[in-house]
């Protein structure tokens, strides 16, 4: 038998990986590395940049790959340098003696569900504003010493990297991160293996590993399902943010909410609080209410009080068409085994996700979080108002006014945001318990007394970083997209350090109107132009890659920047990330925000603006409508003219010029024999001394915790003493009132003849008696006063008064309430029955409604 000339199988591979092992004597870099507390203090960054600044960019600021890329020479070298060893152990000293505070006990504890955390550009696990604002709130929770556990995703590929191709059109890069080579660590099982999360999907078990960030003292565990153990189909899950279709949505909001809930049981994690950032996280609500049942042997009405009692749905959009909304077929492919888990009928189950019950409307994840959490927020006062507006339809007796939904204004973490020349300086002439007490105003008044030259020092030294940071990372991008070098050299030539620079930077969606400064090109020509007093502008920002209008806008801001008139005075910047951020939001000397009215829920990059000495330079919408002060920047004015957006558009646009041309320029260029502009300098002062000190993220949290987190936990702390007693009471006078409700009736309703023309400051007296017939429980009567927009036709709340229970008779309950009018014109007055319980928190807890008829 001959013998087989070749025998071989196909090759076996595994990924192994090679890195230097640092000496124990360097130990303590490594633990800094894998805690994202270097990347709110520049102390730790600074340590590694200085042990090689060469090898620190080349590594883009990743202090993990930075250690795996040093050679054995320069550990050698660095352990025989004193001084740099002296510099590591005062950076690790602060470090351990920061981790080692214990958290804060008379806080509440907290729970906080998120799909993106903009914590460092190093983790790309954000896409924008949303997980900029929670990746800053997990850094301030751990400068607050609260009590917080996060969850979220690791995502393979993250969000995506933008390029730009030679014609200026936007290029899609969804390029694989190396969890190697990132700032976590693997959480492992009670064995020493990689835990492997079970979530049940319908019909088969998805598994996830499990990460953990370390954020100060503040743990963030992530959940990947890119693991062998998966089908193709599942391993795709944590693939991309925001990627995909609405089944992929779907499954990863199922695995946010449901898979969260069981990671955190996993690790026996409680907490008090259950905050959800935003709709996607609203099924966290369903396996809790699961567990209420199968644990704590309640019924479904039981275990909704008690997770409603400490739940809080954060809302980020201002539309409608910015929630997620489920199909009944696809929402049912996934969540169909729940109803009988929580012995419910699946039209009860998913009536929950609906403004109408009973209708064939889709499943909105805002809709069910606003049903399953007590307590619900906007994030700013004009977004609350919105969101008002946005969510009255469910709960149909009520006006916008009168709802509970609140707000707190987004802030930003200013140890994050703050350059390190701005932080040194603070440290300098601020209050040394400052960074305690952010708020407190009159320790930022202490800029005031600041010599000016010393603040046009410190704002020139950072426009030169970046213009130098310019400079460096676009040169090879610029040469590859405009195809002609002398160009390039041309354009990095007109990079003006002495001209205004005026910064746009964020998502380039369609409302942002980033656009606006184009419409009169021939006037924006003259602006840039003049030679006196030159003036440039910088935009970068992503669109969505479903977005065709965002990016056929980056194009036409690029074809513009490359006419001749316009290189190198109007700039466009690629690949908007959370490093080319804080070089620009402290660089450039007025920040630029034009989105149409009232379409900014918040925005916050004009606050970490503020925190920079840049001015701003905003419509009055979101925070800035707030914020705004005459003297400490500029504002567009938040009243419409037109109700055609074209018209409004090219009047906002004129305004911006006029205001540039009068106002903004001149101020900047009023400049003394030292170079620089009093009045400017004084601008900035009053910014950061009247501005900033309400924008931090320390004034956020505290705000979360005074107006949301400590009446959640006091009320369900109650609710659950004594084996849930208070909430099995409060769900039996549901019950009683819900089977009776449509019996009680209005027995008589007596009236001042004259009540159809009231006279303004004089009594009247309105008298009603009610019958509760077989119902056992109080009942309220407001008279709800309205009066017609003419502008709009809607009925505009005025006020609600309560009548007075005078007396009672067996089921009868006599109410009186005498009123006088302070509204001139055509009103409308309805009165209104309602149970009255004043355990409930507040009305939408329980909204049954009837209003009645006079007779």
């Amino acid at each position: 038998m001959k013998i087989q000339a070749r025998n071989s199988n196909e090759a076996i591979w595994r990924d192994i990986y090679a890195h230097a092992k640092l000496p124990v004597q360097l130990a303590p870099l490594q633990e800094i590395s894998t805690n994202l507390w270097w990347a709110w203090n520049h102390e730790a960054t600074d340590l590694f940049e200085k042990i090689d600044p060469v090898l620190w960019e080349k590594t883009e600021g990743n202090p993990i790959l930075f250690l795996q890329k040093l050679t054995h020479k320069q550990m050698n070298e660095l352990m025989a340098d004193g001084d740099a060893m002296s510099r590591i152990h005062s950076v690790h000293n602060q470090f351990t003696t920061y981790l080692q505070a214990p958290p804060n006990r008379a806080k509440p504890s907290i729970a906080y569900f998120s799909m993106e955390y903009g914590l460092t550009h190093v983790l790309k696990i954000y896409s924008g504003g949303l997980g900029i604002l929670a990746g800053d709130y997990l850094k301030e929770a751990s400068d607050s010493n609260i009590d917080l556990v996060a969850v979220g995703f690791l995502y393979r590929y993250g969000y995506f990297t933008q390029s730009l191709s030679i014609d200026g059109q936007q290029v899609a890069n969804y390029e694989a991160q190396n969890f190697e080579q990132l700032p976590l660590t693997q959480v492992l099982d009670e064995a020493g293996v990689p835990l492997l999360l079970e979530v049940p999907y319908p019909g088969r078990i998805v598994y996830a590993h499990v990460w953990k960030v370390s954020v100060g003292r503040v743990p963030l565990y992530l959940m990947d399902t890119d693991i062998p153990e998966n089908s193709e189909w599942d391993r795709s899950i944590t693939h991309q943010l925001y990627g995909g279709d609405w089944e992929n949505r779907m499954k990863q909001e199922y695995l946010l909410g449901i898979g969260g809930i069981l990671l955190l049981n996993r690790l026996d994690i409680r907490k008090q609080v259950y905050h959800c950032n935003e709709g996607h996280a609203a099924l966290i609500n369903v396996q809790r209410l699961v567990d209420y049942i199968q644990q704590e042997k309640l019924d479904f009405n039981e275990a909704l009080e008690i997770v409603r009692a400490s739940s809080l749905y954060t809302v980020h959009t201002p539309v409608t068409a910015g929630h997620d909304y489920f199909d009944e077929a696809l929402f049912g492919k996934y969540m169909s085994e729940f109803p009988a888990k929580l012995k419910i009928s699946w039209t009860d189950f998913i009536d929950m996700g609906r403004e109408n019950p009973g209708s064939s409307e889709k499943f909105c994840m805002s809709t069910f979080a606003l049903n399953t959490c007590q307590e619900a927020n906007g994030v700013s006062w004009l977004h609350g108002v919105v969101s008002r507006m946005m969510f009255a339809p469910v709960w149909k007796g009520y006006f916008p006014e009168e709802l509970h939904v609140g707000y707190v204004t987004n802030g930003v973490h200013m140890p994050t945001w703050t350059a390190s020349e701005w932080k040194v300086y603070y440290a300098k002439i601020f209050d040394p318990n400052f960074p305690n007490d952010q708020s407190n105003k009159a320790i930022w008044d202490a800029i005031q007394l600041a010599p000016d030259s010393e603040i046009w020092e410190i704002r020139k030294k950072l426009k030169n970083k970046l213009i130098d940071y310019i400079k460096f990372e676009y040169r090879d991008n610029w040469l590859k997209n405009q195809g002609d070098p002398l160009k390039v050299v041309a354009l990095l030539e007109k990079i003006n350090p002495n001209a205004l620079l005026i910064g746009f930077g964020r998502r380039f969606a369609t409302y942002k109107r980033a656009h606006l400064l184009f419409t009169d090109l021939n006037r924006l020509a003259q602006i840039v132009n003049n030679e006196k007093r030159p003036v440039q502008f910088v935009f970068t920002g992503k669109a969505h890659p479903a977005d065709g209008g965002g990016q056929g806008l980056i194009r036409h801001i690029v074809e513009i920047s490359r006419r001749p008139e316009f290189l190198g005075k109007i700039l466009f910047l690629e690949n908007y990330d959370m490093r080319l951020a804080r070089r620009l939001i402290s660089g450039v000397d007025v920040w630029l925000n034009t989105p149409t009215r009232p379409l900014e829920a918040s925005g916050t990059s004009g606050e970490k603006a503020e925190m920079n000495g840049v001015l701003n330079f905003s419509v009055l919408d979101g925070w800035w409508y707030e914020g705004y002060k005459p003297g400490a920047g500029w504002a567009l004015t938040d009243k419409r003219t037109y109700e055609n957006q074209e018209y409004q558009d090219q009047l906002d646009a004129a305004t911006i010029y006029h205001m540039l041309e009068d106002e903004i320029i001149p101020l900047y260029f009023s400049k003394n024999s030292k170079g620089y502009s009093p009045e400017w300098i004084q601008y900035i002062k009053n910014s950061i001394s009247q501005i900033a000190p309400d924008y931090t993220m320390k004034r956020m949290l505290d705000d979360y915790i005074s107006r949301f987190y400590n009446k959640l936990v006091t009320r369900s702390v109650a609710l659950a003493e004594n084996n849930y007693a208070q909430a099995r009471e409060i769900v039996e006078w549901k019950r009683e009132v819900a089977a009776h409700w449509d019996s009680v009736a209005v027995e008589s309703f007596r009236y001042d003849d004259s009540v159809s023309y009231l006279v303004v400051g004089e009594d009247n007296l309105f008298q009603i008696v009610i019958d509760r017939k077989e119902l056992k429980s109080d009942v309220g009567i407001d008279l709800v006063c309205t009066k017609e927009n003419p502008e709009n036709y809607r009925m505009e709340f005025i006020s609600s008064t309560p009548f007075t229970l005078v007396k009672e008779e067996g089921s009868r309950l006599y109410f009186e309430l005498k009123i006088k009018t302070s509204e001139f014109g055509h009103l409308k007055v309805g009165f209104r029955l309602y149970p009255a319980n004043e355990r409930l928190p507040h009305r939408m807890d329980f909204p049954y409604v009837r209003w009645i008829q006079p007779e």
